[in-house]
C-alpha cells in the first residue's frame, strides 16, 4: 500500500474520531459515580476516561424504573414495524414492476406522491382514525401506520424492475405461476434489498419520536426514546447524569449491533444498484 493511502485513512480518521466523541462521552459519563458528576467544579468529571469507573448505574438502571419494558416496547414495536414494512413493500414493489393492470401508473404516480408529503401532515387524521377505533396505547397504534411507506415500495419496484425478464419466463415455461415464482425467485434473488430495507426500517421504528408521542399517553406503552425523553425533560426527578447517559448507552446498543452485523447486505445492495443503474 502506498504512503497516500495511509494519508488518506489518517485523514478520515480525525473527522470520524470527532464525530465519535459526543458517544465516547456518554459512554464514559455512564461508567462514572452520579455523586461525582454532581460536582460540575471536578477536573475528572467529564472527561472521556471514567474515573473513579462503577457500573452501578446500568445496575439501577434494570433493578428499578420501566427503562427495561420501554426497551422491550422499542423491540415489539420495531420489530412489528419491520416485517409489516417488508411484507407490504415486497408484495406491492413486485405487483407494480412486474404485473399488468389496470391504472398502475396512477398507482406508482401515487406512491412517488407519498415521498413529498410530510408524515406531520396526516398526524391529525391517524390520530382521530385511531381514537375512533380505540386503538391508542396499544401497540398495533404504533406499528400500523408506518407499514405503507412510499419509499420501501419505491425502492423495491426499483430492485424488482433490475431484475432480467429472462429468469421469469423461464420459470413460467415451466409451468410455474406467479406467486410461486415470487416466493421462490423473486425474494431470494430481492435479499440485500431487502436486509437493507429491513436495517433502514428498524433504525428508524427504533428512533421515531413523534408518533409515540401522539399514540401513546400511558408510560406502559412508552417506547424508549420517548421514555428516555421524560426522564431527561423532569431531569430533577431523575436518578442523576450516569443512570441517564447509561439509558442512552442501552437504547442505542441494538441499532449498532444490527449495523454491524447487516452492514455487508447494505453495501451489496447499494453496489447492486449503482451496477444496474
Amino acid at each position: 500500500m502506498t504512503r497516500g493511502y495511509y494519508w488518506l485513512v489518517t485523514g478520515l480518521s480525525i473527522p470520524a474520531f470527532i464525530w465519535l466523541v459526543p458517544t465516547l462521552w456518554m459512554v464514559s459519563l455512564s461508567f462514572q459515580p452520579n455523586d461525582v458528576l454532581a460536582r460540575t467544579t471536578s477536573s475528572t468529571a467529564f472527561g472521556l476516561v471514567p474515573i473513579p469507573f462503577t457500573a452501578e448505574n446500568y445496575a439501577d438502571l434494570f433493578a428499578f424504573g420501566q427503562t427495561p419494558w420501554w426497551f422491550l416496547n422499542s423491540l415489539i414495536v420495531s420489530t412489528g414495524m419491520t416485517l409489516g414494512v417488508l411484507a407490504v413493500s415486497t408484495t406491492a414493489g413486485y405487483a407494480l414492476a412486474r404485473l399488468d393492470f389496470p391504472f398502475k401508473r396512477t398507482v406508482i404516480a401515487v406512491c412517488l406522491v407519498g415521498l413529498m408529503v410530510p408524515e406531520q401532515a396526516v398526524f391529525i387524521p391517524l390520530y382521530t382514525m385511531f381514537a375512533d377505533f380505540g386503538w391508542h396505547n396499544s401497540y398495533h397504534a404504533l406499528i400500523l401506520p408506518r407499514m405503507a411507506v412510499p419509499i420501501g415500495v419505491f425502492l423495491m419496484l426499483q430492485f424488482f424492475r433490475a431484475i432480467p425478464h429472462d429468469i421469469e419466463e423461464a420459470a413460467r415455461l415451466d409451468g410455474v405461476g406467479w406467486l410461486r415464482i415470487f416466493w421462490y425467485i423473486m425474494l431470494p434473488l430481492a435479499r440485500p434489498a431487502m436486509m437493507t430495507l429491513a436495517i433502514l426500517t428498524f433504525l428508524y421504528a427504533w428512533n421515531d419520536y413523534l408518533w409515540p408521542l401522539v399514540s401513546a399517553q400511558q408510560r406502559d406503552y412508552y417506547t424508549i426514546t420517548l421514555g428516555l425523553a421524560s426522564i431527561q425533560s423532569n431531569f430533577a426527578q431523575s436518578e442523576g447524569l450516569g443512570r441517564v447517559m447509561a439509558s442512552g448507552v442501552i437504547a442505542s446498543l441494538p441499532v449498532v449491533i444490527l449495523f454491524l452485523i447487516f452492514q455487508r447486505y447494505v453495501v451489496q445492495a447499494m453496489t447492486a444498484g449503482g451496477s444496474k443503474g
